[in-house]
Parts: C-alpha cells; sequence; structure tokens
C-alpha cells in the first residue's frame, strides 16, 4: 500500500478493464475517481460480449492465413472476418502494423496464455471476495473442428498453448458429444480446457463496481471526459455531465486536477493518448452476439453448458444462467460504425439452428460491440510518456480474459511511480 500523499488517480472508462484497475488501485490504498460517460459501468464493448474467459484463445490472429482470409472475404456481407473495402489512414497504417507483427506470432501467444492463466486466478479472488455472482458456468471450454486440416492446424497451436502453461485435451467426436449432448452437427475432433469458463461480463462489472463504491471509490458515471492535460505537477481532467444531453448542463464543463491517471478508455483511448503525447494504436474491431432467451425447459435442456468455440466460423458460445444462451464472434474493420445490419446477425442465428435446433430462436437481442485491437494484439499496460500517464487498454478480444491481470500490472506500476515520488 503506498503512503505517497500523491494518491489520487483519475481512471477513465469503467468497462471491465477500468473496473478492475479502478478495484486494484483501491485495494492499493489509493484514492480512486473512475469517469465514464454512461450512466453505468459496462455499457460498451463490456456489455454482451461471448462470455468466455479463455486461455484457450489465447491465439494471436497475426498470421499469413489471416490475411489471406480477410482478403477472400472481402466481398462476402456475412463473413466471419469482413474488412470494409474503403481506405483510411488509420486502418492502413494498422494493418502495416498488423503484417509486421507477423514473425511476433508465437512469443506474443506464449505471453498471452500466460497472462490469461493468471487473470483466471485474479477474477476468480474478486468474485469470491466481493460476493459477486456472474452467472458463472465452471464447466471448461470445448474448441471443436469440422476438418481434419483445421484440427491438425488446432494440434500446433495447443503446442503453443502448452508453452505458454495451458493444458487442453484432444477429444474425439464422440468424446465431444459425451462432454456436450446438446451439441449437434458434423464434428471431426477438437479439444477440451477444463480450467477456462464463462461469465457474464456485464454482471460481473457492475457488481465489481459496488465493491469499487464500497472501496471509496468515487464514481463518476455519465460524466464525458472532454481534455486532458498532463503537466509535472498532475494530470488535468476536463469533463462534463452527460446526463441531461440536450439541457443547458450539459454545457458546463467541470476542471480537476489529479496526481495520476489510467487511461482504460477501450476504443476511445487513442484519442485521449493523443492528448497526453502518446500513440496507442487502437483499431475498433466490430464484434456481433446475440443472446437467445431460454424461456421454457424445452428449451433450455436444448442449450448447451459448456462454453463452446468453432474455430471454423469464429463463433463463440457461453450459458448465461438457466434462461439465456450467449452466441458471439466475427470480426469486422469498419471504422467507428456500432450499426447492427441484419447480414451480420444471421449467420449467428443460423449457426445456433444448425448445432441447436431445438432451441427456439425466436426471442434474441442482437448487440454490437467495438473490440479496442492493438495491430500486435497484445493489450498496453505501461506508462506513458508523463510517469504520471498510465494506460490500461487495447484487449481486443480477450478484454474479459485478461483485465484482472493488466490491472494487476498497471497497479503495481502506480504504486511504484507514486512511491518514486515520496
Amino acid at each position: 500500500m503506498t503512503s505517497s500523499k500523491q494518491n489520487h488517480v483519475a481512471i477513465i472508462g469503467a468497462g471491465i478493464t477500468g473496473t478492475t484497475t479502478a478495484y486494484n488501485l483501491a485495494k492499493r490504498g489509493f484514492k480512486v475517481t473512475l469517469f465514464d460517460s454512461n450512466r453505468y459501468p459496462a455499457m460498451e464493448t463490456s456489455f454482451a460480449n461471448g462470455g468466455q474467459l479463455s486461455a484457450s484463445n489465447a491465439e494471436v490472429w497475426n498470421s499469413w492465413s489471416t490475411v489471406l482470409k480477410g482478403m477472400k472475404w472481402i466481398f462476402t456481407p456475412g463473413a466471419p472476418l469482413l474488412v470494409n473495402p474503403k481506405p483510411s489512414w488509420h486502418k492502413l497504417s494498422w494493418m502495416a502494423e498488423f503484417v509486421r507483427a507477423i514473425p511476433e506470432y508465437e512469443e506474443n501467444t506464449i505471453t498471452t496464455a500466460r497472462l490469461a492463466i493468471e487473470a483466471r486466478g485474479y477474477l476468480r479472488r474478486m468474485a469470491k471476495d466481493e460476493g459477486i455472482d456472474f452467472d458463472v458456468e465452471d464447466r471448461g471450454i470445448l474448441h471443436f473442428y469440422k476438418s481434419k486440416e483445421d484440427y491438425e492446424v488446432a494440434e500446433r497451436v495447443t503446442a503453443l498453448l502448452k508453452r505458454g502453461g495451458l493444458e487442453r485435451t484432444p477429444v474425439t467426436a464422440e468424446e465431444i458429444h459425451s462432454l456436450e449432448p446438446a451439441l449437434k452437427g458434423d464434428i471431426y475432433a477438437g479439444f477440451y480446457t477444463k480450467s477456462d469458463f464463462t461469465g457474464d461480463i456485464h454482471k460481473f462489472t457492475v457488481g465489481l463496481g459496488k465493491a469499487c463504491e464500497n472501496l471509496g471509490v468515487d464514481l463518476r458515471f455519465a460524466s464525458e471526459v472532454c481534455d486532458l492535460n498532463a503537466g509535472p505537477d498532475g494530470v488535468t481532467v476536463v469533463s462534463r455531465d452527460t446526463q441531461h444531453k440536450g439541457a443547458e448542463t450539459t454545457k458546463d464543463l467541470r476542471e480537476e486536477t489529479f496526481d495520476r491517471i489510467v487511461v482504460c478508455a477501450g476504443v476511445h483511448s487513442r484519442r485521449l493518448a493523443r492528448k497526453l503525447g502518446d500513440r496507442i494504436n487502437i483499431y475498433p474491431v466490430k464484434g456481433y452476439s446475440i443472446s437467445v432467451d431460454l424461456p421454457e425447459k424445452s428449451d433450455q435442456d436444448s442449450a448447451p453448458s459448456i462454453g463452446l468455440l468453432d474455430d471454423n466460423a469464429k463463433i463463440v458460445t457461453s450459458r448465461l444462467g438457466e434462461n439465456r444462451f450467449r452466441v458471439a464472434g466475427t470480426a469486422e474493420f469498419n471504422g467507428f460504425n456500432r450499426s447492427i445490419p441484419k447480414q451480420r446477425i444471421d449467420p449467428l442465428i443460423i449457426w445456433c439452428r444448425y448445432h441447436f435446433p431445438d432451441i427456439s430462436t425466436r426471442q434474441c437481442i442482437p448487440w454490437a460491440g467495438l473490440r479496442p485491437m492493438m495491430p500486435n494484439m497484445m493489450p498496453r499496460a505501461i506508462q506513458g510518456r508523463n510517469p504520471r500517464v498510465f494506460y490500461n487498454t487495447g484487449h481486443g478480444h480477450l478484454g474479459w480474459t485478461l483485465s484482472a491481470a493488466t490491472a494487476e500490472a498497471v497497479g503495481a506500476l502506480v504504486e511504484a511511480g507514486a512511491m518514486q515520488n515520496d
């Protein structure tokens, strides 16, 4: 715990990374103010993701096969990976850096697996210590493949994950159907990771936000950060109330100075980093989900309990309590576009009907979120150019999986910086 008098930290963003960071710093003894433009925590990318805490999904995407698939599917509206061909300097520069990171594929996959394993332990402890109910299903995650070729690729990935400390068990088609009898369709083989689990990211973040409030964190919801300025003596945050949008109060600006700041603003981190003199090259990669209601016992009995990942379709699933089933996936490079077109949701519904034909999809809620993705797929838990500035962002498709570990890393960095100033 820091004894520094310079211990007031502003955190920007109350998604899963910002809330875990606020909790970590509050537990270390810092005074924390948590900003978010929404009225509640976890209302953007942390609202309705795939729900998997999956070290088994730690493989980074930097490979020539990913590049070739993107080129192949560029004019296929329902493709798992879709790139809007309209050029922008941000998109082109990001993709150039993505390609340059291909030689780092193995190292980054191993490092991500290690981080994910570490994060699972932290997150379990938070949930236990704070009594957070988030519809956890501790039944493992099952990756399945529909061809021998895809399975052999997965064998090579499994070897990398093992170097990162993760064990996943090869399973035959018969064993897959024994593990998850509800799963239908032609399947060649797969891998089962017993140590992975699933849960509702939104419920967890809301519960952890309440724990933060109990620890004395100032929850500044409905507060949009308009400007930032970092100097040698502190960081100035200019914010405005967004709760009464359209009213005169939205024009009122509030200026405050903090000893330190941690930017956990997801896809907004790039813009905020520029104000602080840093470059955080995040691109918003859109993903989609459907939350299928299971109102009847027949629906509930026909839905899977184990978390699933169909590597070919790039679709993940999680069972969220008795009455909900989440199906999520795909990746779309289309800028800050939060629209939910039918042609992107239909493949999720069709996939669900194919593999779980007895589930009714008449009640399903579509959603889209923007993943904050770095070109090398590695999160940024770092100090900025100004020693009072820190970042915990850029987690891509693994924010739920990695957030507790990067919060611990940033918490240690902030504490070390505070001690240096004592």
